[in-house]
């Protein structure tokens, strides 16, 4: 909320500095967002009197004024402001004035100039000049009875200061002026100047027929008929400038007079036009289908859900939010009905986002204002309105007032000692009492206890809680003790064999892949589509309706990712993202970290599409494949080592899929995009992603010495005949176990043959086995191989080949 501080201090006037006001608010909750001067520093402008102006020799578009500014003689200054007249006043820049800076950051420097033949001693300003406004239609106009010669600074009240308050919401009763003025008489001992609401006479005996037909909406519903205004009075520049200063425009003195009230007390109220209301009032929840032209121009349809005031034809405003078009003050208007209501606050939260925007009023209300004050603050409304509206033939009817269902007066205790355990400091009784006497708070005392009555405006005090955090507020936040925890803090440090999550990112964003962090709420059809999980968690309250589960994957995350970044004409995408995961799981317990029968383990997972490389003149360029993939999941969890076996995966293409096992165990999925969810979400190429649980990326091997051998290493090659439905896997564990008494040291694949046959047609090459190429490297840490050494560790080999896979050695 903001508002100008000489307000402020109409209410309430300390004696400290802006600065040390600003340090008070912050320090008791009320956290000063914003300190910012109402203008721009500019000195040696006064207030001056236009008493001649004629049409300049040699110019058109210029006038000739002569100006009093209060001095012995008349300034002769040129001005090209065509509403530039005698009788007027207006700001004048004297000669050595200094304006604010303009466009180029430099301050502007009135000097005696000469405009076209005619010397001119100063400048008529604008509002625009001064950057006190963005409009630009003129001299600046004051008021008649400006003192001519009066810095215009004081005239303006310019050396002001608006302040923007950052309120939680429980502080709704700070949302106005007056509500922030009695925090500062509490928090200074500042004395509060007292509200009165003088009666306004009454000389009308019509009465408005109201009907609250739903008591769970409206509590109170206050009004009055006032008959025979002037809606084209103009709004005093006094109150059109407090408006602005507290960031609303003037529309019209009604309209003005009604927002003007609610930030001086902090209640909403509406006032609609008499003679176009179609009998009475009916105050209500909304029938579906029932339109309503609002005040913003906006057509909104409601529903059950939505408080409505209507009459007997329609409906005519949004209860606690906005009123209708339909019966709107307008320069016609002579009879109006001024309301002022209590809405329950439940039944105003959240209907404004219902229809994309908010109300001050709306925030106010859904947030609690005074039950108890509606027929003081029409009175306070009559009272302006008959001050700057009010005609010979104004006439005001009386005040009807309905209380339906009004809250109950709560009364909250206090335990001296719990305050004092839950603050952590030493608390005495007395003062616990002085801080919440200062705030203006009924309290009666008892033994180590205190027993307050929330007034009215304090609707926010409903347990013990919240009288200590009455009792911190006063006291003052920054008396608080800092004590250290009584517990012993131990650094946690992270086992041998196992490595961060950051390491993790490092080799990754090492591998060429950017980092993404997305929501971990998704939208369901991901988690049906690409997930297979036909029964999502879903959420209670989400914020979006693309936004209705948690995800059970990340891979949906990173394809939005992706889409992102393709309808971009991003041409090569390397992403990854560490995340959490839910998934239903009836044997989770609930702990610190766990939930009920919610497991959330962590995941990596990563998608690249493009090329493999950033092009380049001294390589071809080719895209990325699965095996590339494959490649950066072994380099991830280097030195263990992962086999992939094929697989199947809801998201991933069927024939170029695997599972990724590790230690015997399924820790994860690589593969290819399916074609089917490639023409669903509209991608431009195939991406390869991968998905991988997170701690068994996080466990690695602890290296362990091996000493160089002192001797040569010898290679063997050897070819095998296989079926061709033996694997690379396969091959490699049936040489591993074989019998080579630690001579044999490494095997590599690398070649594959597979030889021709024709089928009985003859037409068709069919391949029924293949030949597999590996070349062993022998070595012993002991003595020199030898040859009868070397042929029987080849033997093992071919036997394991022959008793596992089936193979054969090609001669």
């Amino acid at each position: 909320m903001q508002f100008p501080e000489s307000w402020l201090r109409e209410f309430c006037n300390p004696p400290l500095s802006t600065a040390e006001l600003s340090e008070t608010l912050t320090m008791a909750g009320l956290e000063v967002e914003e300190l910012k001067p109402v203008a721009p520093p500019f000195s040696h402008i006064v207030v001056g009197e236009i008493k001649e102006a004629v049409q300049h020799p040699n110019a058109d578009r210029l006038r000739v004024c002569q100006v009093d500014v209060g001095q012995a003689e008349l300034l002769t200054i040129v001005c090209g402001a065509p509403n530039a007249r005698v009788g007027i006043k207006v700001p004048c820049a004297l000669v050595g004035a200094e304006l604010p800076p303009g466009e180029d950051g430099k301050p502007f420097l009135i000097k005696v100039g000469k405009l076209r033949g005619v010397e001119s001693f100063g400048m008529l300003c604008s509002a625009r000049e001064l950057k006190l406004s963005e409009v630009h239609g003129g001299l600046m106009e004051l008021a008649s009875n400006a003192s001519v010669g009066q810095n215009i600074r004081e005239h303006l009240q310019l050396d002001d200061t608006l302040l923007t308050l950052k309120l939680t919401p429980n502080l709704a009763h700070c949302l106005s002026v007056y509500g922030v003025a009695r925090e500062v008489a509490a928090l200074t001992g500042a004395p509060l100047k007292p509200l009165t609401f003088p009666k306004a006479a009454c000389a009308l005996d019509d009465v408005l027929p109201v009907k609250v037909s739903a008591p769970d909406l409206c509590g109170r519903f206050s009004g009055r008929v006032i008959r025979g205004v002037n809606p084209k009075a103009t709004t005093p520049a006094w109150m059109v400038d407090k408006l602005a200063r507290c960031g609303q425009r003037s529309v019209t003195a009604l309209v003005d007079i009604s927002n003007y009230v609610m930030f001086e007390l902090g209640r909403p109220s509406h006032i609609f036009d008499l003679d176009k209301i179609h009998g009475g009032l009916n105050v209500r929840w909304g029938k579906p289908g029932e339109q309503l032209k609002l005040l913003n121009g906006n057509t909104v349809i409601v529903d059950t859900q939505v408080g409505v005031i209507a009459d007997d034809v329609q409906v005519e405003s949004l209860a606690g939010i906005m009123g209708g078009d339909a019966t709107a003050v307008s320069d016609d208007t002579t009879n109006i009905y001024v309301e002022a209501a209590y809405w329950w606050p439940k039944a105003i939260a959240g209907r404004s986002r219902r229809f994309n925007f908010s109300t001050d009023a709306g925030h106010r209300f859904e947030r609690g204002v005074d039950p108890e004050l509606t027929v003081e603050h029409i009175e306070r409304i009559t009272q302006l309105i008959l001050e700057i509206c009010g005609t010979p033939d104004t006439v005001c009817g009386p005040l009807d007032d309905q209380k339906v269902a009004m809250p109950p007066v709560c009364k909250v205790s206090m335990r001296v000692a719990r305050a004092a355990k839950v603050l952590g400091m030493p608390l005495t009784q007395e003062q616990c009492v002085k801080a919440l006497t200062g705030l203006g708070l009924p309290v009666v005392e008892g033994a180590g206890v205190v027993e307050v009555t929330a007034p009215s405006y304090r609707f926010d005090l409903q347990i013990e809680e919240d009288l200590i955090e009455e009792v911190a507020r006063m006291i003052g936040f920054h008396h608080l003790p800092q004590t250290p925890p009584s517990a012993p803090i131990t650094a946690k440090i992270r086992p041998e064999n196992q490595r961060s999550g950051f390491a993790v990112r490092r080799t990754l964003a090492g591998l060429g892949y950017q980092e993404t962090i997305n929501f971990s709420f998704v939208e369901e059809r991901w988690e049906n589509e690409l997930a297979g999980n036909p029964n999502p968690i879903k959420l209670l309250n989400p914020i979006a309706s693309q936004m209705s589960v948690m995800r059970s994957s990340l891979l949906g995350s990173l394809l939005q990712v992706l889409k992102f970044n393709q309808d971009r004409k991003a041409q090569r995408v390397r992403v990854f993202e560490l995340g959490r995961v839910f998934l239903r799981d009836a044997s989770i317990i609930s702990t610190d970290t766990t939930v009920q029968g919610f497991d959330q383990p962590m995941k990596v997972a990563g998608l690249t599409v493009g090329s493999v490389d950033t092009p380049a003149w001294g390589c071809k360029e080719r895209a990325v494949d699965f095996f590339d993939v494959k490649g950066d999941l072994e380099t991830l969890v280097a030195p263990s080592r992962l086999t992939f076996e094929p697989a199947q995966h809801p998201a991933m293409h069927p024939g170029r899929c695997a599972q990724v096992v590790c230690a015997g165990k399924v820790v994860g999925f690589v593969g290819e995009l399916h074609p089917k969810w490639r023409q669903t979400y509209d991608l431009t190429q195939a991406p390869v992603l991968f998905e991988m649980d997170l701690d068994a990326v996080l466990n690695r091997q602890v290296p362990q010495f091996t000493s160089v051998p002192r001797f040569q290493s010898i290679e063997r090659d050897i070819a095998v005949m296989v079926n061709e439905a033996v694997t690379h896997d396969a091959l490699m564990k049936a040489i591993w176990s074989a019998e080579t008494s630690g001579v044999l040291r490494d095997a590599l694949l690398f070649d594959i043959y597979r030889p021709q046959a024709m089928d009985i047609s003859g037409k068709q090459t069919v391949f029924t086995e293949k030949s597999m190429a590996v070349r062993l490297s022998l070595n012993s840490e002991n003595t020199a191989l030898t040859e009868q050494q070397i042929e029987a560790t080849v033997a093992a080999v071919v036997l394991s080949l022959a008793e596992k896979v089936g193979a054969r050695q090609r001669i």
